[in-house]
């Protein structure tokens, strides 16, 4: 399999498919393709894998891109302005992903629920109780808000990030919530409560934009239906 991500604020990733390689992607996920490839949609995993993704921000049913011939090309676009992620999967290796973020991937690899370890993490963490786990061999892509900044946590390195800017974590990172500590800091601050804390070793990747952030600044401008 090969492939190219472009655009800029709204890019997309083209996919070049040999036969017999797959890619599969939640129910609509897929943009423009070439002939020569079949599709078929189902419950990948069985309903109980398919309730757990809907759980973690993906479709009940996910769709299954096949190509009959060499060269066969598919195109996959992001659904907010930001950056496409693309990830290898290496042997023993499992990436924690925020919810929403999962745009396809290869066959191979495996798309799961992951439960934050501690209850206070998934209420204020900003990602949600529900994360995803991707696992297995091959490779997959993630998108995300903004730009991407990536950064390798050496151990026991802390990096405390505002909620809603992780993108994702190797699943050997330290994932915990942290109050923001003073009643000034707290009630004018602009942060919030708590603030999210990674703690190494690992990569992870964060993202410049929350679309939290960006639903604030637009919709006091919707107009309503009051007179």
């Amino acid at each position: 399999m090969e492939y190219t991500i472009f655009g800029n604020d709204l890019p997309g990733v083209a996919i070049q498919l040999k036969n017999g390689e797959s890619v599969y992607t939640q129910s609509g996920g897929m943009a423009w393709m070439e002939n020569g490839i079949n599709m078929e949609t189902n419950v990948k995993g069985g309903l109980l894998k398919g309730l757990g993704r809907m759980f973690a921000g993906e479709s009940l049913f996910m769709a299954t891109y096949s190509s009959i011939r060499d060269g066969a090309e598919i195109v996959f676009s992001s659904t907010f302005p930001g950056a496409i992620i693309d990830f290898t999967l290496k042997p023993g290796q499992q990436i924690i992903a925020q919810k929403n973020a999962f745009l396809c991937a290869e066959q191979s690899v495996d798309l799961g629920v992951e439960f934050t370890r501690k209850f206070s993490a998934g209420m204020f963490g900003g990602e949600g109780f529900i994360l995803q786990r991707l696992s297995g061999q091959g490779t997959f892509f993630l998108e995300a808000a903004g730009s991407i900044v990536k950064r390798e946590l050496r151990p026991g390195e802390v990096l405390k990030v505002d909620t809603g800017n992780v993108v994702a974590f190797e699943s050997s990172v330290r994932y915990e919530i942290e109050t923001v500590k003073g009643f000034a800091n707290i009630f004018f601050g602009g942060e919030g409560l708590f603030l999210t804390k990674l703690t190494g070793p690992g990569v992870i990747w964060l993202q410049t934009l929350t679309l939290q952030n960006v639903a604030a600044r637009i919709i006091p401008f919707i107009p309503s239906n009051s007179h």
